[in-house]
Protein backbone atom coordinates (compact mmCIF):
# COMPACT_ATOMS: atom_id res chain seq x y z
CA UNK A 1 0.00 0.00 0.00
CA UNK A 2 2.39 2.73 -0.99
CA UNK A 3 0.14 5.06 -3.33
CA UNK A 4 -0.33 8.47 -2.49
CA UNK A 5 -2.88 8.79 -5.09
CA UNK A 6 -5.35 11.84 -3.22
CA UNK A 7 -7.90 13.84 -5.33
CA UNK A 8 -9.04 17.11 -3.10
CA UNK A 9 -12.66 17.72 -3.28
CA UNK A 10 -13.77 20.37 -5.30
CA UNK A 11 -16.40 23.69 -4.59
CA UNK A 12 -19.49 21.38 -5.46
CA UNK A 13 -18.36 18.41 -3.87
CA UNK A 14 -16.50 20.11 -0.50
CA UNK A 15 -19.62 22.83 0.49
CA UNK A 16 -22.58 21.58 -1.76
CA UNK A 17 -22.87 17.24 -1.84
CA UNK A 18 -21.41 16.31 0.72
CA UNK A 19 -23.09 18.55 3.17
CA UNK A 20 -26.58 17.46 1.38
CA UNK A 21 -25.43 14.39 2.43
CA UNK A 22 -24.28 14.56 5.60
CA UNK A 23 -27.66 16.25 6.44
CA UNK A 24 -29.88 13.68 5.62
CA UNK A 25 -27.92 11.01 6.55
CA UNK A 26 -27.15 12.26 10.23
CA UNK A 27 -31.08 12.77 10.38
CA UNK A 28 -31.85 9.22 9.58
CA UNK A 29 -32.05 9.07 5.65
CA UNK A 30 -29.63 6.90 4.28
CA UNK A 31 -28.82 8.05 0.30
CA UNK A 32 -28.19 4.86 -1.22
CA UNK A 33 -26.38 3.14 1.56
CA UNK A 34 -24.49 6.78 3.01
CA UNK A 35 -23.29 6.66 6.28
CA UNK A 36 -21.58 9.16 8.58
CA UNK A 37 -18.22 7.83 9.55
CA UNK A 38 -16.44 8.73 12.63
CA UNK A 39 -13.12 8.08 13.54
CA UNK A 40 -10.71 9.68 15.78
CA UNK A 41 -8.06 11.55 14.30
CA UNK A 42 -4.39 9.82 14.31
CA UNK A 43 -2.60 12.96 15.29
CA UNK A 44 -5.35 15.49 17.24
CA UNK A 45 -7.04 12.20 19.15
CA UNK A 46 -10.35 14.96 17.81
CA UNK A 47 -12.89 12.26 16.38
CA UNK A 48 -13.69 13.55 12.94
CA UNK A 49 -16.64 13.02 10.25
CA UNK A 50 -17.04 12.38 6.71
CA UNK A 51 -19.84 10.66 4.79
CA UNK A 52 -19.13 7.33 2.97
CA UNK A 53 -20.93 4.75 1.40
CA UNK A 54 -21.24 1.42 2.97
CA UNK A 55 -21.28 -1.50 0.90
CA UNK A 56 -22.30 -4.83 1.64
CA UNK A 57 -21.05 -7.61 -0.56
CA UNK A 58 -21.33 -11.43 -0.29
CA UNK A 59 -22.09 -11.20 3.35
CA UNK A 60 -19.55 -8.51 4.09
CA UNK A 61 -19.50 -4.89 4.05
CA UNK A 62 -16.53 -2.38 2.57
CA UNK A 63 -15.66 1.07 3.40
CA UNK A 64 -14.18 2.52 -0.78
CA UNK A 65 -12.60 5.41 -0.83
CA UNK A 66 -13.13 6.83 -4.04
CA UNK A 67 -10.77 9.62 -4.37
CA UNK A 68 -7.47 7.34 -2.94
CA UNK A 69 -5.67 8.40 0.59
CA UNK A 70 -7.53 10.65 2.26
CA UNK A 71 -7.41 11.79 5.68
CA UNK A 72 -10.15 9.08 7.16
CA UNK A 73 -8.58 6.35 5.36
CA UNK A 74 -5.16 7.09 7.33
CA UNK A 75 -7.12 8.04 10.31
CA UNK A 76 -9.18 4.56 10.01
CA UNK A 77 -5.58 2.59 9.45
CA UNK A 78 -4.21 4.17 12.46
CA UNK A 79 -7.31 3.87 14.90
CA UNK A 80 -8.76 0.56 13.48
CA UNK A 81 -12.46 1.40 15.01
CA UNK A 82 -14.87 3.74 13.66
CA UNK A 83 -18.48 4.60 14.06
CA UNK A 84 -20.73 4.66 10.97
CA UNK A 85 -24.34 6.53 11.80
CA UNK A 86 -27.75 7.00 10.37
CA UNK A 87 -29.89 9.61 12.41
CA UNK A 88 -29.55 8.09 15.89
CA UNK A 89 -28.23 4.76 14.84
CA UNK A 90 -24.33 4.66 15.87
CA UNK A 91 -22.01 1.16 14.78
CA UNK A 92 -19.31 0.69 16.33
CA UNK A 93 -17.03 -1.20 13.81
CA UNK A 94 -13.96 -2.48 13.72
CA UNK A 95 -11.92 -2.39 10.18
CA UNK A 96 -9.38 -3.99 8.75
CA UNK A 97 -7.75 -2.67 5.51
CA UNK A 98 -7.97 -5.55 2.50
CA UNK A 99 -4.79 -6.29 0.57
CA UNK A 100 -5.15 -5.21 -3.10
CA UNK A 101 -5.13 -8.60 -4.58
CA UNK A 102 -8.97 -8.83 -3.03
CA UNK A 103 -9.65 -5.38 -4.10
CA UNK A 104 -11.35 -6.02 -7.46
CA UNK A 105 -14.45 -7.74 -7.14
CA UNK A 106 -15.28 -4.90 -4.22
CA UNK A 107 -14.14 -2.51 -6.68
CA UNK A 108 -16.19 -3.52 -9.20
CA UNK A 109 -19.38 -3.45 -7.13
CA UNK A 110 -18.69 -0.45 -5.63
CA UNK A 111 -18.83 0.80 -9.32
CA UNK A 112 -21.82 -0.95 -10.60
CA UNK A 113 -23.64 0.93 -7.48
CA UNK A 114 -22.12 4.51 -7.20
CA UNK A 115 -20.11 5.03 -10.58
CA UNK A 116 -22.81 7.43 -11.46
CA UNK A 117 -21.45 9.70 -8.19
CA UNK A 118 -17.64 8.47 -7.84
CA UNK A 119 -16.91 7.36 -11.73
CA UNK A 120 -14.77 10.72 -12.31
CA UNK A 121 -12.52 9.51 -9.68
CA UNK A 122 -11.43 6.06 -11.40
CA UNK A 123 -10.17 7.74 -14.70
CA UNK A 124 -11.90 5.51 -17.68
CA UNK A 125 -11.94 2.63 -15.22
CA UNK A 126 -15.97 1.58 -14.67
CA UNK A 127 -17.93 -1.83 -13.67
CA UNK A 128 -17.04 -3.08 -17.35
CA UNK A 129 -13.71 -2.94 -16.70
CA UNK A 130 -11.15 -6.28 -16.72
CA UNK A 131 -10.19 -7.66 -13.60
CA UNK A 132 -6.47 -6.67 -14.95
CA UNK A 133 -7.36 -3.28 -15.32
CA UNK A 134 -9.46 -2.73 -11.85
CA UNK A 135 -6.40 -4.72 -10.13
CA UNK A 136 -4.02 -2.06 -11.86
CA UNK A 137 -5.51 0.71 -9.86
CA UNK A 138 -6.40 -1.42 -6.90
CA UNK A 139 -3.57 0.25 -4.77
CA UNK A 140 -4.65 3.88 -5.43
CA UNK A 141 -7.72 3.47 -3.78
CA UNK A 142 -8.12 2.03 -0.02
CA UNK A 143 -10.69 -0.66 0.82
CA UNK A 144 -11.91 -1.49 4.21
CA UNK A 145 -13.34 -4.78 5.68
CA UNK A 146 -15.97 -3.34 8.41
CA UNK A 147 -17.47 -5.78 11.21
CA UNK A 148 -19.77 -4.94 14.24
CA UNK A 149 -18.01 -4.56 17.42
CA UNK A 150 -20.29 -6.68 19.91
Amino acid sequence: MTSTRYITPGWFDRRVFNPLVAFFTKRGLSLMGSRVLSVVGRRSGVRRSTVVNLLPLEGERFLVAPRGHTQWTRNLRAAATAELRVGRRVEVVSAREVPDAQKVPVLREYLRRWGWEVGKFFEGIDKGSTDAELAAIAPDFPVFQVRAIA
